[in-house]
């Protein structure tokens, strides 16, 4: 049996909680995508106080009523995942454990806006995507006065954008949300799950790392999806194991959940590099307590080309600015959608390169690698890209993982410290995490770039870096040991019709003439048709990316999302535009919003900033 609870909340997102026959216990589901759904709220930004507030008193509703224990559990992916996070850390009485998927526990350092301090492009796409949503209007079925609400969300709709860049380093406005602050605060029992290839994976095993209460992990070879039908696969029965988690935390059932291992974590195993994979190759590994007591990484030395035991050498990297191109998508998805990482031997011919001899043995890694180097800049900005890669016998080079940062940053995210030119630095760089079995005979390589278009907005000038004293520590993994899933089940899907095909594309192209490269991305949901509810939806974006490969200060994007809904008395239709270019010292950030009722416009929405760059 299952029971459908909501609670619509001033300023606050809409929040779902259900009850199965199992057990008389409550957990909340946060929704993958959010706006104000059928409330009142008008949604000012990701992730406020007033949100995470609001949280706390569904939380307590629900253990009050007649059906429930006083026990709840919250459950969130994406932002649903942020915020069970967030929630958990204000420690609500009611609230006894979470699941959080597909998260982060540092809103700077690891989420959509910036990756090593250096921004990231897709800050501007997700902003764009977020004028759409907050420009749709209510369900006229929940709410009589849905055109007067829909009304004061298109007066109150914003372009996020301008704050998120506007706090270009770790400050009070993103230590606010991220649990990392104090990890002490979560006490309640987490189950942390992230695929490999989804931007938000780095977190699970920090939290495993970080938190005191019971906690386990779990990372797939999922996208940003769950694990029973996420793609890419192999999928697993995850929904029978968060039962075993909420009867063992919320209705005292011995189910064994706390008997597996601590992290549960998908090996990847060596494929040929493709934009999109059905099913990944690779086995699973269970750690009972992570980190893994003992395990001290690899130690090799950067020297002449080299990825060794021998120390010494110095090699300068310059990379045009369209270094990167061909690295995949941040925040893309691997199953069907072309947005991972492809052949990386033309990006490996822009960067510095060391390699290992061929492997005389297979080797394992989990973990995050390590780099420091010593760095000598022409320039007082720059980036410093770490790439390591698994190069076959026959030369083909597949993408293991990746690091970045803005040398204006390696002294603290919160702190901006140009570089002193021509002076030795020393830098270090803790690169994602991975786990990846290596075949013998392949050989490990690390690329070291400057540029890594279109995932990171390009510093003012090209840089020249000489690199010397370099030590990479790979964490080499031993052990473990088998683990095993239930099949994948689900319940049935809603009824639908395609009213038209979703597809995606990823084009790269080059105007010799002009020196530019141009990078294309598509994305069309398709339009669906709800039958029970006689609700037609669709989706769509387009962005592009303009560089030259000699002039960073040409760079430009355009993010695009068409977006709407037609049911009863709504016909609505959302266009959204955001635009980004910049000098030496500003950004110029412009946007605009155009809402439709019926194929008239009711209301146009736009605007344009010039915002100092701040080391960016």
């Amino acid at each position: 049996s299952l029971k459908l609870f909501c609670n619509f909340s001033p300023q606050a997102t809409f929040r779902f909680a259900v009850t199965t026959g199992s057990g008389p216990f409550g957990f909340l589901i946060l929704p993958l995508k959010q706006r104000s759904g059928d409330s009142d709220g008008l949604l000012s930004d990701e992730y406020t106080p007033q949100e995470q507030a609001d949280c706390c008193v569904v939380i307590d509703w629900l253990s009050k009523q007649s059906w429930c224990n006083g026990y709840v559990g919250m459950c969130g992916i994406s932002w649903g995942g942020f915020n069970s996070l967030q929630v958990a850390a204000l420690q609500p009485l009611a609230l006894k454990a979470i699941v959080t998927l597909c998260a982060s526990d540092d809103r700077h350092a690891d989420d959509v806006h910036y990756m090593g301090g250096a921004m990231l492009t897709e800050n501007i796409s997700w902003s764009n995507v977020m004028m759409s949503m907050n420009a749709l209007p209510p369900d006229p079925q929940i709410r009589a006065d849905w055109r007067e609400v829909w009304q004061a969300r298109l007066q109150a709709n914003a372009c996020w954008a301008e704050q998120w860049i506007t706090h270009a380093t770790r400050d009070a406005y993103w230590q606010q949300g991220s649990v990392c602050q104090d990890y002490s605060k979560v006490k309640i029992p987490v189950l942390a799950v992230a695929g490999w290839d989804d931007s938000y994976s780095n977190f699970v095993m920090r939290l495993l790392e970080n938190l005191s209460g019971p906690r386990l992990g779990i990372l797939g070879p999922w996208s940003h999806a769950f694990p029973c039908r996420g793609a890419p696969g192999p999928h697993i029965g995850w929904l029978q194991e968060c039962l075993r988690w909420w009867k063992h935390w919320l209705n005292g059932e011995a189910t064994g959940i706390m008997d597996e291992p601590m992290l549960r974590v998908w090996v990847s195993g060596q494929e040929e590099p493709a934009p999109s994979y059905e099913v990944h190759e690779g086995r699973w590994v269970g750690e009972r307590v992570w980190p893994k007591p003992g395990v001290v990484g690899r130690k090799l030395f950067l020297n002449d080309g080299a990825l060794g035991d021998v120390a010494g050498g110095a090699a300068t990297v310059k990379s045009p600015a369209t270094a990167g191109i061909e690295c995949g998508r941040w925040g893309g998805y691997g199953g069907g959608a072309p947005d991972l990482p492809l052949d990386q031997r033309r990006e490996d011919a822009q960067a510095l390169c060391f390699d290992t001899a061929p492997l005389d043995a297979p080797m394992t890694l989990v973990g995050g690698p390590v780099l420091e180097v010593d760095l000598v800049s022409d320039q007082p900005l720059g980036h410093l890209i770490a790439r390591l890669c698994v190069v076959a016998p026959d030369g083909v080079s597949s993408l293991a993982c990746y690091g970045v940062l803005n040398l204006a940053r390696r002294n603290g995210m919160d702190r901006n410290d140009p570089l002193p030119v021509d002076e030795v630095v020393r830098v270090g760089l803790r690169l994602d995490d991975l786990a990846r079995d290596v075949p013998a005979g392949y050989r490990l390589r690390l690329a070291i770039s400057n540029q890594h278009w279109p995932i990171l907005w390009p510093q003012p000038a090209l840089a020249t870096y000489l690199i010397s004293n370099g030590v990479l520590r790979l964490p080499v993994h031993e052990g473990g040991e088998e683990v095993t899933w239930q099949p994948p089940e689900i319940a049935p899907s809603l009824v639908t019709e395609t009213l038209s095909p979703s597809e995606s594309s990823r084009v790269i192209s080059q105007d010799v003439g002009r020196g530019e490269v141009k990078v294309t991305l598509r994305e069309h949901a398709g339009a669906t048709l709800i039958v029970d509810r006689g609700i037609a939806v669709f989706d769509g974006s387009k962005e592009e990316y303009v560089i030259h490969a000699d002039d960073p200060l040409c760079a430009s994007m355009t993010s695009e999302t068409l977006t709407g809904s037609k049911f009863g008395p709504v016909d609505a239709r959302v266009l959204a535009r955001t635009s980004l270019s910049a000098d030496t010292t500003h950004f110029n950030l412009s946007w605009l919003v155009e809402t439709r009722d019926h194929g008239q416009v009711i209301h146009r929405m736009e605007g344009s900033k010039r915002l100092p760059r701040g080391g960016l």
